[in-house]
C-alpha cells in the first residue's frame, strides 16, 4: 500500500461515520498531512453541517500551509448550503490535494480540481476510486438520475423458502443477522414494503437498537387500491414518516382518512394493475428520497426487478430446509421465461452472519 493509499484509506474511514445522516449528501472523509504526520482530520457529520475539509482544516490550523490534504470525494467550487470548499484549500496555503473520487455531479465534475490547479495546487485523483464508489453508491446513483438507491433484503432457508407451508417466518434468519438489518435500515432513507406484508405480518418498520439519537426511515408503502387497514402498526406509530402510494383507483374516502392520520399518498399512474413503481421512484426522489430497503414479499420482489428499480440485492442464508411445494420463494410474480432473461448480480461478496451467510451483489443493468 502506498502513502497515498494509506491515507486515503483513514479519510475513507474517517467518512463512513457520516452513514445514515449525510443523505442525501456523499459520505466523506478528510485528513491533513505534513512531514509524514496528520496534522488535520475531519468528515462531513451531519446535513447541512460543515464539510470535511473545513473540519480538518480547522484542525490543522497553520499547520495546513504546505501540506497535502486527502479528500474522497473532490472538493466542491459552487455554493451550497455551504461555502464552497476548493478557494478555502488553496486560501489555507495547502500545497498537494490528492482525491478519491471526482463530483460525479454533471454541474460540478472536474471544477474543484480545476480551481485548485489553476491556483497552484498540486492535484492527484483515483485514489482507492474503485473502494470509495462503493462506499458511496447512494449518493452516485441519486445526483446522476434523482432516483434513490434500491436494495432488495430478505432473509431464506438453504432451499430458498421465506417462509413455512403454513405462512411462518418469524424468524428465518439469526440474532446476528437481524442487527445487521437494522443496522442497514439506520444508513437507508426509507424503508419499502407491499400492502400484503402490512395486512400479514404488520411491521414497525423502525430502527431498533441502534443508539438514541438514530431517526427511523421513511416508511414507503405500495398499496395498489386501499387494502391496508388504518390501525396498522406503520401507520399508528410515526403516521408523519409514512407514504402510501396507490393509483387511481383507490377510493377517494380511503385516501381521505390515511391523509387525517397524517400520511402523505402519492397517487401513481397503473401499470400492468398496479403501481407504476419507475414512476414511483422517481416520485419519491423528487422528494429527496436518495435510498430504500425493499423488505416484502415475492410478488412486489419481482415487480421491482422486473421495474429496474434494484440497484442491489442482499440475502440472509439460513442453514435450515423447509420444503413445500406451496411455501413461498424470495421472488414470485409472473417470473421469467428463458434463462437469458434472468436478473443477473455482479460484484459479489459473502460474508458470515452468525449462523448464516450473508450474500451481496449488484445488478447488471439492462436498457429497458
Amino acid at each position: 500500500m502506498t502513502a497515498d493509499e494509506k491515507y486515503m484509506l483513514i479519510a475513507m474511514h474517517l467518512a463512513q461515520k457520516g452513514a445514515g445522516v449525510v443523505n442525501p449528501n456523499p459520505m466523506v472523509g478528510a485528513v491533513v498531512v505534513k512531514n509524514g504526520r496528520i496534522v488535520g482530520k475531519g468528515y462531513h457529520e451531519y446535513f447541512g453541517g460543515a464539510h470535511a475539509e473545513l473540519n480538518a482544516l480547522t484542525m490543522a490550523g497553520r499547520s495546513a500551509k504546505g501540506a497535502t490534504l486527502y479528500v474522497t470525494l473532490e472538493p466542491c467550487n459552487h455554493e451550497g448550503k455551504t461555502p464552497p470548499c476548493a478557494p478555502l484549500v488553496a486560501g489555507k496555503g495547502i500545497a498537494r490535494v490528492v482525491v478519491g473520487l471526482k463530483d460525479p455531479n454533471p454541474g460540478v465534475n472536474g471544477n474543484g480540481a480545476g480551481y485548485l490547479m489553476d491556483h497552484g495546487v498540486t492535484v492527484v485523483t483515483g485514489i482507492l476510486e474503485e473502494k470509495l464508489k462503493r462506499q458511496n453508491e447512494i449518493f452516485l446513483k441519486y445526483i446522476t438520475t434523482k432516483r434513490p438507491f434500491c436494495v432488495l433484503k430478505t432473509a431464506i432457508s438453504l432451499d430458498g423458502k421465506t417462509a413455512t407451508v403454513t405462512g411462518e417466518s418469524k424468524w428465518i434468519s439469526g440474532v446476528q443477522s437481524r442487527a445487521d438489518v437494522h443496522k442497514l435500515r439506520k444508513d437507508i432513507a426509507a424503508i419499502m414494503v407491499g400492502a400484503d406484508t402490512i395486512i400479514h405480518d404488520d411491521p414497525l418498520l423502525n430502527v431498533r437498537n441502534q443508539g438514541k439519537h438514530v431517526k427511523n426511515p421513511l416508511k414507503v408503502i405500495v398499496d395498489s387500491s386501499g387494502r391496508i387497514a388504518l390501525t396498522a402498526k406503520a401507520l399508528e406509530n410515526d403516521p408523519q414518516l409514512c407514504i402510501v402510494a396507490m393509483t387511481e383507483r383507490t377510493d377517494p374516502k380511503r385516501r381521505r382518512d390515511l391523509e387525517r392520520l397524517g400520511v402523505q399518498v402519492l397517487i401513481c399512474p397503473e401499470m400492468e394493475g398496479h403501481v407504476d413503481l419507475r414512476y414511483m421512484a422517481t416520485a419519491l426522489g423528487a422528494m429527496g428520497i436518495d435510498s430504500m430497503l425493499l423488505e416484502s414479499g415475492g410478488t412486489l420482489a419481482f415487480a421491482a426487478l422486473d421495474a429496474q428499480i434494484v440497484d442491489k440485492v442482499r440475502v440472509y442464508i439460513s442453514p435450515r430446509i423447509f420444503g413445500g411445494v406451496t411455501a413461498p420463494g424470495m421472488v414470485g410474480g409472473k417470473g421469467i421465461e428463458s434463462l437469458d432473461k434472468a436478473f443477473r448480480l455482479e460484484n459479489i461478496s459473502w460474508q458470515k452472519s452468525g449462523e448464516d451467510m450473508r450474500m451481496e451483489g449488484t445488478i447488471v443493468k439492462n436498457e429497458k
